[in-house]
């Protein structure tokens, strides 16, 4: 990366990845207790009941364990639970005091950047893996928008999807990238990607958030076997 970012405490680096746990409501107590995660998000919109009270408590009671905390409210196109625009709107911005991270519209960017938030801006293809020259597009957008960091997450059917998001990686590395390839021939990308310049991999600490998932465990084996030469 040519310019510094982190997430609370934690600075990111295209050198070692960080482990992201994964999880909504029932999750709760797992993501405390996270063992070998450096960050959490919590998926707002897994929440049965979805409410800026009960999402700030979730969000104040992760804080205790230390851990930076990462607010996503996925929207329901892109594998949430279907939620309307302006609940998820609120979530955010109730969220903005307590999570380090949070993503969505231009309208409350510029709110997290004044909060002394690390904004990321996500696109998820949820059928298939489109072509770079589809792909990298949305960096652009996402920095124009005032993104500290671009996630980008396609469905990998085959290894030639795999390869596709590898492609993507090695092209924005140096921009502040989070690339994730779900579905089964996605799992072996969640170190290769990270290998390519993903500054994230994501694992569950219980019920999967997206197909292809590691625990986190299993990824904490993983990174310090095969990052143990890296320093940041």
């Amino acid at each position: 990366m040519t310019r510094e970012v982190a997430i609370g405490a934690v600075r990111l680096s295209t050198e070692l990845p960080r482990i992201v746990a994964a999880g909504g409501q029932a999750a709760l107590d797992a993501l405390v207790a996270a063992d070998g995660a450096d960050l959490v998000e919590l998926r707002a919109d897994l929440f049965d009941d979805p409410r800026p009270t009960a999402v700030v408590a979730a969000l104040e009671r992760l804080r205790t364990a230390g851990r930076p905390v990462i607010l996503t409210v996925r929207a329901a196109a892109e594998g949430g639970r279907p939620l309307a625009e302006g609940a998820r709107r609120e979530l955010y911005a109730a969220g903005l005091a307590y999570a380090a991270s949070t993503a969505l519209a231009s309208e409350l960017v510029p709110r997290a950047h004044a909060a002394g938030r690390t904004v990321i801006l996500s696109a998820h293809a949820m059928d298939g893996t489109p072509p770079p020259d589809a792909l990298l597009p949305f960096v652009d957008r996402a920095e124009a928008m005032g993104a500290d960091v671009t996630k980008l997450a396609a469905t990998a059917r085959d290894l030639e999807d795999v390869r596709t998001m590898l492609a993507v990686t090695l092209a924005a590395r140096r921009r502040g990238i989070v690339t994730v390839a779900m579905g089964p021939a996605g799992t072996l990308a969640r170190v290769l990607l990270p290998a390519a310049g993903s500054l994230f991999t994501y694992g569950h600490v219980g019920t999967p958030t997206a197909s292809g998932q590691l625990t986190v465990t299993e990824l904490a084996t993983l990174v310090r076997r095969f990052f143990s030469f890296a320093s940041i």
